[in-house]
């Protein structure tokens, strides 16, 4: 037993059963993604997968502490990785800094309960925006805090689409706290902050460093890909590379939202 509250963060370990109470006043809303829909394509039988006895105590076998905030935190590759059970609060968790995805972002992957499908927090200041990135499909997006808009084109419409004459193609989605969105796979996505606080996403997604899976590695981008120029074969766009549309347009919706652009010069 352990108790959870607004904006935590958990994974019940493989094959348990877990039961949610609601122990205050008012109902309860929860985010819930899960890897069923692959296991049921892959294995054709709900009875082995709704009444499989089997106990994966390697994984966990009601060890004290299991669901208390894990402290270890390291480095691998060009991620910064938190090892944890548990999140209490998503929203106030601390992060690492991670400039080279953006002016002030900061971001920390996290991997719960042994698990293949884990995710990061990523968080920027106000007035700013993300790199544009591509990666592969699935990602599932929360909007945590503040609001403001996300850009997406095919990575075959190149680094500048506006600038190639693509502007029908590239699509634009306001986002705000408690948004979901999911990036197609292939697509470069650009995160913008309108609002006047630091904007912090949940993302969920495949790539554990700890229990990677193979079509994961297969895609050598898949993992530091995001935070390497495109030139140098990565799926990062750089600012000074990316579209001159792209820049203008976010300093006239800062404009409309009486906050000042505090974008570096390039």
């Amino acid at each position: 037993m352990f108790e959870w509250g607004p904006w935590s963060l958990f994974a019940p370990p493989l094959n348990t059963w877990h039961r949610l109470v609601n122990g205050a006043r008012q109902p309860v809303k929860f985010l819930a993604v899960t890897n069923a829909p692959l296991v049921m394509d892959t294995i054709h039988s709900e009875k082995f997968i709704f009444n499989c006895p089997y106990v994966f105590s390697e994984r966990y076998s009601g060890t004290d502490g299991y669901f208390e905030v894990g402290q270890k935190r390291y480095e691998s590759g060009m991620q910064h990785i938190w090892e944890t059970n548990f999140i209490m609060d998503i929203q106030s968790a601390n992060l690492g800094e991670r400039e080279v995805k953006g002016a002030g972002v900061r971001i920390t992957q996290f991997e719960l309960s042994g698990n293949s499908l884990i995710g990061h927090l990523a968080q920027w200041p106000a007035a700013r925006y993300h790199k544009a990135h591509y990666h592969g499909p699935g990602a599932i997006l929360l909007g945590l805090q503040s609001s403001g808009y996300v850009l997406l084109w095919s990575k075959e419409l190149g680094i500048r689409p506006y600038e190639a004459g693509h502007r029908e193609d590239v699509v634009e989605l306001q986002w705000k706290a408690g948004s979901v969105y999911c990036p197609p796979g292939g697509w470069f996505h650009q995160h913008f902050n309108t609002g006047a606080q630091p904007a912090r996403h949940l993302a969920l997604r495949y790539g554990s460093r700890i229990h990677p899976i193979g079509f994961k590695i297969a895609d050598k981008r898949s993992e530091d890909g995001v935070y390497i120029d495109v030139k140098k074969g990565g799926t990062l766009i750089e600012y000074t590379d990316e579209d001159p549309h792209i820049r203008k347009h976010y300093e006239d919706e800062m404009r409309k939202t009486g906050v000042a652009s505090e974008m570096p010069a390039v």
